[in-house]
C-alpha cells in the first residue's frame, strides 16, 4: 500500500465515492435533513432574543450564526465510523486489506466525494442566509474567509479522524455504536452545533478551547460570522491543525493495534 498507489488512485476512487453517492442520494438527503438541529435551534435562541440580545447575538445575528452551523456541518460531516464498524463485524475489511490502497485512505475519500451532492444542500442556505441577514453578519475581511476555507478544511479531517479513531474501537469491542453514541453527546454540546461557545460560562469555555469538538463547528462558523479578529481566527486555526496532527498520530495506533488483533483472530 505505496503512497504512490494512493495517489494515482486518488482520482478512481473519488469518481468512485462520488458515483455511490449518487446511488444512494436518497440516504444522503435523509442524513442531511437530520442534521436540521440547528434550525430547531435558531428558532429557539430567536424567541429567546426577542427582548434583548444575548452576548454578541440579536436575531440577526443568530439566524447567521445556526443558518452558519447547518452549512459547516453539511461540508464537514463524516459517516466514516458506520463503514468501518459495519466492515469489521462482518469481515469485509479483509477484502479491504488486499487492495493496493490503505482502507483508511478509500475511508477518506468515499466521504470526500460526497461533497460536491451536499453543497447542492448547503448553497440554497447560504442563498437564505445572504437574503435574510444580508451581508452584515457575516465577514467582510478576505483574509477571514481564507482561514474560514482552511478551518472547513480541518473541521473535516477531525471529524473524519474522529470517525476513524471510534471505528478502531469496533477491533476491541462488541459494539462500539455505544462509544460512537457517547462521542456525539459531547459533540452537539460542546462543539457549538446547538449552543454558540462563546455563551458558554467563562470556565467552560476556556475548558472547551482546550477540546477538538469547537474546531469541528464552532470555529469556523465563528469565523464566518465575524465573531475573530485575525489575530484570534489565526490563533484558533493553529489550535484547530495541532489536533489534527494529534489525532492523526492516534489514528496510526489505534488502527496499528487494532489490525493485530484482527489479524489475530483470523479477520
Amino acid at each position: 500500500m505505496s503512497l504512490r498507489n494512493t495517489v494515482r488512485a486518488g482520482p478512481t476512487m473519488l469518481r468512485v465515492g462520488l458515483a455511490g453517492a449518487v446511488a444512494y442520494r436518497a440516504e444522503l438527503l435523509v442524513w442531511a435533513l437530520a442534521t436540521t438541529l440547528p434550525l430547531v435551534m435558531l428558532a429557539l435562541w430567536s424567541s429567546v432574543a426577542q427582548q434583548a440580545p444575548i452576548g454578541r447575538y440579536g436575531q440577526p445575528q443568530f439566524t447567521a450564526y445556526f443558518l452558519s452551523t447547518f452549512i459547516v456541518r453539511q461540508l464537514t460531516g463524516s459517516w466514516a465510523f458506520w463503514e468501518m464498524n459495519s466492515d469489521v463485524k462482518s469481515g469485509t475489511l479483509g477484502t479491504r486489506l488486499l487492495r493496493p490502497v490503505h482502507p483508511l485512505f478509500a475511508y477518506a475519500a468515499e466521504n470526500l466525494a460526497a461533497i460536491p451532492l451536499r453543497l447542492l444542500i448547503a448553497l440554497p442556505v447560504a442563498a437564505v442566509l445572504l437574503a435574510t441577514v444580508g451581508a452584515r453578519c457575516v465577514t467582510h475581511d478576505p483574509a477571514e474567509w481564507a482561514i474560514f476555507a482552511l478551518a472547513v478544511s480541518g473541521a473535516w479531517l477531525l471529524t473524519l479522524l474522529t470517525n476513524l479513531i471510534v471505528g478502531c474501537a469496533a477491533f476491541f469491542l462488541e459494539s462500539s455504536v455505544k462509544l460512537m453514541d457517547l462521542y456525539l453527546v459531547f459533540f452537539f454540546v460542546l462543539s457549538g452545533y446547538l449552543i454558540p461557545v462563546d455563551l458558554f460560562p467563562a470556565t467552560l469555555r476556556r475548558i472547551v478551547e482546550e477540546l477538538p469538538f469547537r474546531y469541528q463547528v464552532g470555529f469556523p462558523v465563528e469565523v464566518m460570522t465575524g465573531g475573530h479578529s485575525r489575530i484570534s481566527a489565526i490563533d484558533h486555526l493553529a489550535r484547530q491543525w495541532a489536533w489534527i496532527a494529534v489525532l492523526l498520530l492516534a489514528t496510526r495506533a489505534a488502527w496499528l493495534r487494532g489490525l493485530r488483533r484482527f489479524a489475530a483472530f483470523g479477520g
